[in-house]
């Protein structure tokens, strides 16, 4: 008989060769298995965010973050899905910044969570704080050429 770590194993093999519907499959046996295990939800989260199922990854980050607040990635999608939605008018940059300030508390070089919070405070319009988290990214991976575009946009456009 197989067990929870079975599934959720064969689950992130699903994720990584892109069969999202699959992963689902094998990671909800895994927490039918075993329910309290950030783990699952995560992945569950990850692969419901691929098929941009993004209500459903939201939810499943949420219950990650309650079993286990010490997940900086999950923070970090949660924060990204929420602010990329464009089916959403206004979304509540706060508590988008809120996620990334504990991605990064939990881990001060997450680069993804230094861009998310350039990102949102470019949102928010204040360019002078999106330059300072840029600043940050580019002293841990000077060659990131997002960053480096999101930096030349500010700098061009909103600061002359």
């Amino acid at each position: 008989m197989n067990d929870y770590k079975y599934y959720i194993d064969n689950g992130i093999y699903d994720i990584q060769r892109g069969e999202f519907e699959s992963a689902i499959e094998n990671i909800n046996k895994s927490i039918e298995m075993k329910n309290d295990w950030e783990i699952s939800y995560f992945y569950r989260g990850v692969a419901h965010q691929a098929m941009q199922n993004f209500d459903e990854a939201i939810l499943d980050y949420t219950k990650a973050l309650q079993i286990n607040p010490k997940m900086a990635d999950a923070y970090n999608n949660r924060a990204e899905i929420m602010l990329s939605r464009k089916d959403i008018e206004n979304p509540d940059i706060n508590k988008i910044i809120s996620d990334f300030e504990k991605a990064l508390e939990l881990d001060e070089r997450f680069v993804n969570a230094l861009f998310g919070m350039a990102a949102a405070y470019k949102k928010l319009g204040d360019y002078h704080k999106s330059l300072e988290y840029l600043e940050r990214l580019l002293e841990i991976e000077p060659d990131a050429i997002q960053a480096k575009a999101l930096k030349k946009l500010i700098l061009k456009k909103y600061i002359i």
